[in-house]
């Protein structure tokens, strides 16, 4: 990860309990290297398991991203990484319009073939 990507970022993240001085112990990994794990894996597509040895362990991680993903965190981050994106291709932050390709969505298996067209 970049020092730009994690700045755009860091504000985002919880300040841990300890920093705070609400107890608490301190983490064994930083977020940053907790985020550089998940996006090693999503850019890999590898399972949470297969994991590198140098990276924090795959539980560690996997833990911090569900909790993120409760809290949101996850969905935060897409989106504010998306409008500076779009920013710097001198476009709004945010989309104002959507398009859906019917043709894209496929139709459960249960649904018989001929009531499509």
């Amino acid at each position: 990860m970049t020092d730009a990507e994690w700045a755009a970022i860091r504000q985002l993240l919880p300040v841990p309990a300890w920093l705070q001085g609400r107890g608490g112990q301190p983490e064994g990994y930083c977020h940053r290297q907790l985020l550089d794990a998940i996006r090693y894996l999503v850019a890999g597509g590898i399972s949470w398991r297969a994991m590198p040895a140098d990276l924090p362990d795959w539980g560690r991680v996997y833990t911090f991203f569900r909790r993120w993903r409760e809290h949101g965190l996850i969905a935060e981050f897409h989106d504010r990484l998306r409008g500076k994106v779009r920013e710097r291709e001198g476009r709004e932050a945010e989309p104002t319009a959507g398009v859906i390709d019917a043709q894209s969505v496929r139709a459960a298996a249960t649904v018989p073939a001929a009531s499509g067209s």
